[in-house]
């Protein structure tokens, strides 16, 4: 069994999905807004079936990242935009799985996915810019930090800003 692969979800993944969110519920809260709005394994049935009409549509996808035969987080695309040629990337890990490489191996596979097979020409992250955790993966793989954008999310209480990662398919390449 290889110890790192991605999976599109699948309706059968909710249970896992959920009890994984709700493992690290506190942890995820800090950075991402939907925590609080995921309650149960039905949100997250909702969540999947979501996701499914994405990759249906062409408009990009969301998959487990699974580590050793275990569920411990989330990777996948935003949307794509065809006509620009552009994706952006979203991510998280449970808690306990940090610290493994296994954030940046998988958002590799998706770039070099998104500009080497999918034909894209940029891909772009964002982070909250006191995620350092978050922020050290674009870094990792030699994005571009192009910016800042000030107050650009509320997360339940406050605005966070967010820095903009960019990588264009002649950078990745070289």
């Amino acid at each position: 069994m290889m110890s790192l692969f991605l999976k599109v979800f699948e309706p059968d993944d909710a249970e896992r999905l959920y009890a994984l969110t709700d493992a690290s519920r506190s942890y995820l809260r800090e950075w991402l807004p939907w925590v609080d709005g995921t309650v149960d394994a039905e949100d997250t049935k909702s969540f999947i079936a979501f996701c499914q009409k994405q990759q249906a549509s062409n408009n990009g996808f969301n998959s487990g990242i699974w580590f050793k035969g275990e569920l411990v987080g989330c990777i996948g695309y935003h949307s794509i935009d065809w006509a620009n040629k552009k994706t952006s990337i979203g991510y998280w890990l449970g808690e306990s799985f940090q610290g493994n490489g296994i954030m940046s191996r998988s958002c590799r596979r998706l770039v070099d996915y998104a500009l080497n097979e999918l034909g894209l020409n940029r891909v772009e992250i964002r982070c909250g810019s006191g995620n350092l955790k978050s922020r050290a993966i674009p870094e990792k793989l030699g994005f571009l930090n192009e910016g800042l954008i000030r107050q650009n999310e509320w997360i339940y209480d406050r605005f966070i800003d967010h820095y903009v990662y960019g990588m264009l398919k002649e950078d990745w390449n070289r």
